[in-house]
């Protein structure tokens, strides 16, 4: 679990619904006809907006953000430097017996073990982190046009209670309930937009560069098993996409056997 996003969900709610309970009575922060308006409105917006299958898609990948954990790059610079050695011990064929879950590496072992040509490999793995980026921007729009919508019908929602407040307005006991009620909406998609979807959004897009990074390692990595380049000098450039002060010293590397 990302540690991160559960204490900032947790404070987030924890201090609002404190700010709450001790400013009045929390039952007075419930309007079902409002939620109905912001909730339901942002995810028809949401819908009319893209494909279901993509809304359903950005909503798992949500689940994301809470329950797995970030990769680390060193792990990607440590798997390369083990695929250096075995390349250079064992041949580069070798490299099409590796077992992975990464797609992404077996398809550069693939090719490395192919005698494939430079730039060949870099053309392939480009693509593949050229499209993972449009995939993941794709989740991440969903959550920032939600992001966007549920203010929007907020203020929807607030407009029809103060017009529903305006034609009551000879009964003057009545005014200070219904713009309370016409402003909860707004509450409602300040809450959702600001709490929720955005945050969302921008941890599903630090994942993605985080995910890119270890991507870029990989094909850098590969370029250098191809050149045939020294364990150490592999270490050297890829840590170079890592800030200096979370790098591994090649020194605390485990560099036994295959990942």
């Amino acid at each position: 679990m990302d540690f991160g996003s559960f204490v900032g969900i947790i404070s987030g709610l924890s201090l609002i619904f404190s700010a709450i309970f001790l400013g009045g009575e929390f039952l007075s922060f419930i309007n079902i006809p409002g939620l109905m308006i912001v909730v339901g409105g942002t995810v028809a917006s949401t819908l009319l907006t893209f494909e279901f299958k993509h809304v359903v898609t950005a909503f798992k990948s949500a689940a994301l953000v809470f329950l797995s954990k970030r990769d680390n790059p060193n792990d990607a610079v440590e798997t390369m430097i083990k695929l250096c050695k075995i390349s250079r011990q064992q041949g580069i064929l070798a490299l099409s017996d590796v077992k992975t879950e990464s797609g992404f590496l077996k398809k550069a072992c693939g090719l490395i073990a192919d005698g494939s040509e430079e730039a060949t490999i870099r053309a392939a793995l480009e693509t593949e982190i050229d499209y993972l980026k449009m995939r993941h921007y794709n989740i991440q729009d969903v959550f920032k046009k939600m992001g966007t919508y549920a203010p929007a019908f907020g203020m929807l929602g607030t407009l029809i209670g103060l017009i529903q407040m305006l034609t009551q307005l000879a009964n003057p006991e009545t005014i200070g309930p219904a713009m309370a009620v016409a402003l909860l909406t707004t509450f409602y998609g300040s809450l959702i937009s600001t709490l929720f979807c955005l945050p969302i959004a921008g941890k599903l897009k630090s994942r993605t560069v985080n995910e890119v990074m270890n991507l870029e390692i990989m094909l850098e990595g590969s370029v250098s098993i191809l050149n045939n380049d020294n364990p150490l000098i592999v270490y050297e450039k890829l840590s170079s996409f890592i800030p200096v002060n979370s790098r591994v010293p090649v020194e605390q590397m485990n560099l036994r056997g295959r990942r």
